[in-house]
């Protein structure tokens, strides 16, 4: 299935991190309809599209997925040909404090959505008018890695937090819909997103504040732990790529080729802050402080993103070091924003260490 650019995309989650940075690209491809529906939660608000919202054919709706009637509501007004389902809940240190809202949003959101898009689509009579259900996951539903191999779209599933798990349960939902009652669906699996807009409680994001705030930089256990970074554009790109020419039923793992250590992430924050605004004295680096590690802290998460490639013709174009100046540079430029939606209090509230401690 090649979705036009004269189609209506519905993106659910639009205000948040990704999700924005969907509609912004989504924009610049002059779509004919963006609908926008998102709940304005603590990570989600609109000036992450300050200046989007003028463009004609953006329309924005505040709806909870997991109010089924609300939803149903917005997509037979709106008719959307795909939808992008980015609404969920995604911190893993405040899906340990709290999972109940983790399968709630993540799990029961997804089943509102299938079942309506079922509901929908039985409506329209003919297979090129089935509403094609693009649903982005995370590379933590494959678990954890050791020091070699890459996860690949066949990687079995062994999620180790309530958010992982939350996500692997609706992935599976997706794909066993797409079986059983024959949706149009596509699944990704990215691994983690930085660049503007994070909302402040993800590490990058806490060590800028930290390090501006001259306070201590946290990093968790020795901090060896490796992740695979994808800048948030380069994401985004993929994400419609995949929305527009995926293959029915098939999943496409989006990955940066960018592996560090968390360790190596703060030390290259800390370095591009020192060219940027260096301090009185001494690099940033002398704020490290290592805490006490989350529980259930997977290793190694790195991707195998050739299918993507080869498939859909889709790379990266940032690099780590370039994504990274990058996003250091606007959050020094846009600290109003960072206040605006509490940066002070998200990065400096510890989480992940069990309710009620």
């Amino acid at each position: 299935m090649i979705l036009p650019d004269q189609s209506c995309i519905l993106v659910t989650g639009g205000a948040g991190f990704i999700g924005s940075a969907v509609i912004r690209h989504l924009i610049e491809k002059n779509f004919k309809k963006i609908v926008n529906v998102d709940a304005l939660t603590y990570a989600g608000n609109l000036s992450t599209l300050a200046g989007q919202s003028q463009y004609g054919g953006y329309v924005f709706e505040q709806v909870n997925i997991c109010d089924q009637d609300a939803l149903r509501d917005v997509i037979k007004r709106h008719q959307p040909d795909a939808i992008m389902h980015l609404a969920a809940e995604s911190h893993v240190d405040r899906s340990i404090d709290g999972p109940g809202l983790f399968i709630e949003t993540n799990i029961k959101g997804t089943y509102n959505l299938l079942e309506l898009i079922r509901e929908e689509s039985a409506g329209r009579h003919t297979k090129s008018g089935r509403i094609r259900f693009h649903h982005v996951s995370t590379d933590e539903v494959y678990g954890s890695l050791g020091e070699q191999g890459l996860f690949v779209e066949d990687s079995p599933y062994q999620p180790n937090s309530p958010y992982s798990a939350s996500k692997a349960a609706s992935d599976h939902l997706v794909r066993a819909w797409g079986e059983t009652f024959g949706l149009d669906i596509v699944v990704s699996n990215c691994s983690n997103n930085y660049g503007p807009y994070q909302y402040p409680e993800k590490l990058i994001p806490v060590v800028i504040h930290r390090a501006l705030d001259e306070e201590p930089i946290p990093v968790y256990g020795k901090g060896d732990n490796v992740r695979d970074w994808l800048f948030v554009d380069d994401h985004a790109r993929a994400l419609v790529t995949v929305m527009q020419g995926g293959e029915n039923g098939r999943t496409y793992n989006i990955g940066g080729d960018s592996e560090r250590t968390n360790l190596e992430v703060v030390h290259g924050i800390c370095n591009v802050l020192d060219q940027l605004r260096p301090r009185a004295h001494g690099s940033y680096s002398s704020l490290i402080e290592f805490v006490t590690d989350r529980p259930g802290h997977d290793f190694r998460y790195a991707i195998d993103a050739t299918r993507i490639k080869t498939e859909l013709d889709w790379s990266a174009k940032e690099t780590f070091e370039s994504g990274l100046h990058e996003t250091v540079s606007w959050y020094l430029s846009n600290q109003e924003w960072v206040a605006s939606v509490g940066g002070d209090g998200a990065s400096s509230l510890r989480r992940g260490l069990g309710a009620g401690r």
